[in-house]
């Protein structure tokens, strides 16, 4: 992880770390770099974004930027993370940029930025970008006709990255009645267009009325208890939730429980092997994966493969070994046959068509991978340096040694600093919910004497 680029892109608060000046330099910056991957000409970029209140004051100087370095630029508006990475590689675009802070509050905003496979762009690229930046590089800029150009997308790009959704299942869905919380994000832009295809599918639509400051708030995948109170009111077969840039899903059972990424993978999983289309008879998540999915996998013959957090680190290890299905449990999924990353309204398609095919309901079908009770706990640090030194603190790493050894196997615990917010994570499962807050609380307050 570099100083500027984080697992997830570039995050910050809008003008206090991450501003309009800074987001000119990294378009100028990745307007040469990627003209120089390319081998010369004038490299050609999608751009996107959330419906952050800042996401507009971001976009434009990103696109300043970009093309007074010389590239072309395809603006697509408020649409999906994942919405991007498919264009860039449809249009065959030389990069995507993302603007979005995911299932941050508002106040955050990021920049995240794709190659042309759609994969997001590797280590090395993202350093050069990152050097250019913060050593205050100058990047020539263009004159007279080697300007960049923008162009601004009709419907079409939206409208043929829906049409690719809805081929990737073979079922009509009929007869089945969900509810969709669109996170007032990138999904409120699609989510209806994209289920209204499947006309004997009944579905409604909340919290698709974004207003710039309202993305995420009390609604989405990080806030599912209205979703859960109107599901079981009002009857609904699935609840389904996004994030803010939809690259997440969140699901909601029948009975207004909650459906998280790893019964997501496992019941998928599963099915995909029972199929005979599990590739090396493995999923992929990451440490941070209930042990309920370690199970689940021991009880079904499944190899599960954990890796460190983040859908990059999962895909690099579905990419290697030429796995097909993986994910967090925090809802980012990878169906690898399909997409290039996390794909909130891809998940929920291929979900409801195996809750479809299954003819079973939902708590049923997630039902052989149950969750361990698991308390997390975010405390917050001053900054990089302070989380360095916390995770490198013997003490700390004492304690969550003590805290594993009185648990004898029955639970687990996992301390880690946050890839994208001034944060330690502390994360406990046992047997009983009680058990892994006391653990979790113990070494929290640890941590919290460093604050």
């Amino acid at each position: 992880m570099g100083r500027l680029f984080g697992t997830d892109g570039i995050r910050g608060v809008v003008n206090a770390g991450l501003d309009a000046r800074l987001a000119f330099q990294v378009g100028m910056a990745a307007a040469y770099v990627m003209a120089e991957a390319k081998g010369g000409g004038q490299p050609r970029f999608t751009i996107g974004k959330d419906t952050r209140i800042s996401s507009d004051l971001l976009e434009g100087a990103l696109v300043a930027g970009l093309c007074s370095a010389g590239a072309d630029v395809l603006h697509l508006g408020v649409i999906p993370t994942p919405a991007v990475a498919w264009i860039t590689v449809d249009a065959k675009a030389d990069a995507g940029i993302v603007i979005s802070a995911s299932h941050n509050p508002f106040e955050h905003n990021g920049i995240k930025i794709f190659d042309h496979r759609g994969f997001k762009l590797s280590d090395a690229l993202e350093g050069k970008i990152e050097e250019i930046v913060l050593s205050r590089i100058a990047v020539p800029l263009k004159t007279h006709g080697e300007i960049g150009r923008v162009i601004y997308a009709d419907e079409k790009e939206a409208q043929d990255y829906i049409d690719y959704l809805v081929s990737t299942v073979d079922t009509d869905l009929s007869g089945l009645h969900i509810l969709v919380d669109c996170a007032n994000g990138a999904a409120s832009a699609t989510a209806a267009r994209l289920f209204d295809r499947f006309p004997d599918l009944h579905t409604d639509v909340i919290h698709a009325d974004p207003d710039g400051v309202n993305i995420n708030h009390g609604c989405g995948s990080t806030h599912l208890d209205s979703l859960r109170a109107m599901v079981k009111a009002g009857g609904y077969d699935l609840g389904i939730a996004f994030d803010g840039d939809a690259d997440r899903c969140l699901m909601v059972d029948e009975t207004g429980e909650e459906i998280d990424g790893d019964q997501v993978v496992a019941s998928c999983g599963l099915a995909l092997k029972q199929e005979g289309k599990l590739p090396g008879n493995a999923l992929v998540a990451t440490v941070m994966s209930n042990m309920g999915l370690r199970v689940f996998c021991r009880e079904n013959g499944i190899d599960l493969h954990c890796t460190d957090v983040g859908d990059r680190n999962v895909l690099e290890k579905m990419e290697a070994c030429g796995y097909m299905l993986g994910g967090e449990q925090s809802g980012h999924t990878i169906f690898r046959k399909y997409a290039t990353t996390g794909d909130g309204q891809l998940t929920a398609l291929q979900f409801l068509s195996l809750l479809h095919k299954s003819g079973k309901r939902a708590s049923e079908l997630v039902a052989g991978c149950r969750r361990y009770p698991q308390v997390l706990i975010n405390v917050p640090v001053a900054g990089q340096a302070q989380k360095s030194a916390i995770m490198a603190d013997p003490s700390i790493r004492d304690a969550v040694t003590a805290q594993e050894d009185a648990m004898a196997g029955t639970g687990r615990v996992l301390v880690r600093p946050s890839g994208t917010e001034s944060l330690i994570r502390v994360m406990v499962e046992a047997q009983s919910e009680g058990d892994a807050r006391n653990a979790a609380e113990a070494l929290a307050n640890i941590i919290k004497i460093y604050g």
